[in-house]
Order: structure tokens, then C-alpha cells, then sequence
């Protein structure tokens, strides 16, 4: 795996209270990466109840991280699978460069631009008051959007693949986020979201 690139400042996002930082160059050869983990990734597609009715999520994902770090979102109950070496590689280096400590990742497969996740906050219980989540993007570039809950201000970032997200602080608390489904693209994206559990929360 290649090193992070860091000889440059990341682009801090002057949107009220949020601490985010993008940096577009983060991972060399992220498409190389990119097979990698699409070959070695144990992906599914969930199903959610929206309205009484049974749904799939259109999108492919999968949970890693330490073994008690149960996860749960949109009525899913995700128990972690064991760490991958390259998932764990990408962990230590981005704890090293952070000073976090992610003991766990949401692995997202974007198959194309019809595939896609709604406006929501990163808010479970399990996440803490203010959790610092960490959102690596390889493939395809795709628009992220954030939206404030009181305001309704929007900010708009094109996700470059090799490019690194790190959302802090009352982000979570006051901003909503999505990636929307785009017509115009036909190519594919993995996102890694490294997150870190605090506590086993119930169903949100």
C-alpha cells in the first residue's frame, strides 16, 4: 500500500459549526486499491423496512472492525467481521496521521450512479457526542452534500477517488450529509468510513 501524501494542507471547510477537512490527494495508485478491495470486501446488500415494507439499500456495504463493536443504523443490527490486512493497514496509518483510534469501518460499494445514501446524520449513540469519522474514496468521483438542520445552508465536494474526508467535532450534530444518485455516472466507487465505537448502542 502506498504511503499517505501529506506535503500538502488539507482544504478546511469554513461552514458554521462543523470542523471538516478535505484533502483530494490522499492514496497513490487508489484504482489498484480499488480492485483490491473490491475482490477482497465481503459485500451485501441490506434490507431496511421503510413504511411497512421491505427495501434494499441501494447500495453494497459490509462492517469490520474489532470483534464487540456491533454497529446499528436504520434498523440494521451489523455484527463486525474480522479485520482485513489492507482494512487494518488503511486503519493504523489513518490513526497514525490522525490521532485517532478507529476500531471499526463501514465499507460502502457504489456500483454505479444509480446507487446512493440519503440525507442523514452520523449520530448513533454508539459513535459518542462527538465521533470523528474518517471517509476514504477510491474510483469514481462523486458529489458529496451536506445540508445544516436549522439553516437549510448547503455545501456541495466532489469526492475524487484517492481522496480523504475527516468530518469532527458538532458536524454530526448540526449537518446532514448524502451522496445523491447522478445520472451521468457509470463507473464505480468504494468508500471506506473508519469510525470508532464506543459503546454497544441500541437501534436508532
Amino acid at each position: 500500500m502506498q504511503q499517505a501524501l501529506w506535503a500538502s494542507e488539507p482544504e478546511i471547510l469554513q461552514l458554521a459549526d462543523a470542523n471538516i477537512r478535505y484533502q483530494s490527494v490522499f492514496l497513490l495508485d487508489h484504482q489498484v486499491l480499488f480492485e483490491q478491495l473490491l475482490e477482497s470486501i465481503e459485500w451485501q446488500q441490506d434490507i431496511i423496512q421503510m413504511y411497512g415494507k421491505s427495501v434494499a439499500v441501494p447500495r453494497l456495504s459490509a462492517w469490520y472492525g474489532d470483534s464487540n463493536k456491533d454497529y446499528h443504523f436504520s434498523g440494521l443490527h451489523l455484527k463486525p467481521k474480522p479485520w482485513t490486512v489492507l482494512l487494518d493497514n488503511f486503519r493504523k496509518q489513518l490513526n497514525e496521521q490522525l490521532g485517532c483510534r478507529f476500531n471499526s469501518v463501514l465499507a460502502n460499494y457504489y456500483r454505479d450512479g444509480q446507487d446512493s445514501v440519503a440525507w442523514h446524520s452520523d449520530d448513533e449513540p454508539e459513535l459518542g457526542r462527538q465521533p470523528c469519522i474518517a471517509s476514504l474514496s477510491l474510483g469514481a468521483t462523486r458529489r458529496f452534500s451536506l445540508k445544516h438542520k436549522q439553516t437549510g445552508q448547503t455545501a456541495h465536494i466532489d469526492l475524487a477517488g484517492g481522496s480523504l474526508l475527516v468530518m469532527k467535532g458538532n458536524t454530526q450534530h448540526y449537518w446532514l450529509h448524502q451522496v445523491a444518485k447522478s445520472k451521468g455516472c457509470h463507473l464505480p466507487r468504494i468508500n471506506l468510513t473508519y469510525r470508532t465505537i464506543m459503546t454497544s448502542g441500541s437501534s436508532s
